[in-house]
């Protein structure tokens, strides 16, 4: 972020979510004087919110790209000079990740809740309703000897199935 630190990260990481929390910082940070870190951090932040809930737009990435050097070109301070950098460098770097959310509506790294869902692999369940038990929506539903089900409208992706199926037949998708 800038403070000469090193972050190491995998495949499990969302480079969107990752430019997300870093946009956060700097709209918590800034102290408002100049209008292009004060509304312009706080667009870009909303632009990222939106792809990693699903519902980025075709433009979105183009829109992100363009503020991002506008307001580092306008900015008064360091801070807001500085802000897009991490959108700058996971748009160079990983652009294929903002593509997918945008026009797939997936997150590879099963990061993002909106993008992901949950599946009971009919074939290997043991109809034995911990699952069920166990959500505290009730989005999961079936009978003795027949396969459970989640219905993906209910279930707010909270992992609990996955953690409690002592099975383990319940898998995160992308």
């Amino acid at each position: 972020m800038g403070s000469g630190g090193l972050i190491v990260m995998d495949e499990d990481t969302c480079m969107v979510d990752i430019a997300k929390f870093f946009l956060e910082f700097t709209v918590d940070e800034s102290c408002g004087k100049c209008p292009p870190c004060r509304i312009g951090t706080k667009r870009m932040y909303e632009i990222l919110e939106r792809i990693t809930e699903g519902k980025g737009e075709e433009g979105d990435i183009e829109k992100l790209e363009i503020l991002a050097k506008n307001i580092k070109a306008a900015a008064l301070c360091g801070l807001g000079q500085t802000a897009p950098n991490p959108i700058l460098s996971t748009l160079r770097y990983f652009r294929d990740e903002y593509i997918e959310h945008v026009r797939d509506k997936k997150c590879s790294a099963g990061v993002c809740k909106s993008l992901m869902h949950f599946e009971i692999d009919a074939e290997k369940c043991k109809c034995c309703g911990i699952c069920a038990k166990q959500c505290p929506v009730g989005a999961i539903s079936g009978e003795k000897k027949v396969p459970y089900v989640i219905d993906q409208n209910k279930c707010i992706k909270c992992g609990v199935c996955v953690e409690k199926c002592p099975f383990k037949v319940i898998s995160k998708k992308a």
